[in-house]
């Protein structure tokens, strides 16, 4: 073999040699396939995303701020008006029955006052029974609250809340007139609606 083949073959040599170590580079530095994303089967709606919370956190700012449990001035002073224009109720006499005029006193603008009372359920009116002289304080105690009770199931049945209503009696406490006359006496048979001492 001559000298220049011997160079020949020794070209071809590194050649296939270089060619060889380049295909084992190229082998190696092959970027592996990326794994196959994983896929959420969870529903839609099960699916917590930082943009998901967000507008809820969103809406709980922007929601209204629920209304306080105890009118303001205003509407306190309403109140009191309506409950001035709502007259006393009368009874007969050694009864606690809500006459037709009772009932009728009852029913003077108690619609607007369960309206406003509806929406404070911490504001409360006192039903107070009163007698008239006649009987013992004990059995006019009794009375008294009987007709107060009567006039408090009314205002229920009209839709004013049981829970915002208390009953007291004073018996033949509080007379409104001193006489001894049965016309007298009638204007102490009664009822009276007024606004519980605020909290």
């Amino acid at each position: 073999m001559t000298h220049s083949q011997k160079l020949m073959l020794a070209a071809l040599a590194a050649i296939a040699t270089v060619g060889a170590g380049c295909a084992k580079k190229k082998v190696a530095t092959v970027t592996p396939p990326a794994p196959a994303p994983v896929v959420d089967r969870a529903p839609a709606t099960a699916r917590t995303t930082p943009a998901a919370v967000r507008p809820s956190a969103a809406r709980a700012d922007t929601a209204i701020a629920p209304s306080s449990r105890y009118p303001d001035a205003a509407t306190r002073q309403r109140i009191d008006q309506l409950l001035a224009k709502i007259s006393d109720a009368y009874f007969d006499y050694d009864r606690h029955a809500l006459r037709a005029d009772a009932i009728q006193a009852l029913q003077g603008d108690s619609a607007e006052l369960r309206d406003i009372l509806k929406n404070y359920p911490s504001y409360k009116l006192t039903v107070e029974g009163f007698c008239d002289e006649r009987g013992s304080a004990e059995y006019n105690l009794g009375l008294g609250d009987a007709r107060a009770k009567s006039a408090k199931d009314y205002l229920v049945q009209v839709g004013i809340p049981a829970d915002q209503l208390a009953v007291l009696s004073y018996g033949k406490e509080k007379q409104v007139c001193e006489d001894h006359t049965e016309s007298c006496w009638q204007k102490n048979r009664r009822i009276h609606i007024a606004a519980s001492a605020t909290p």
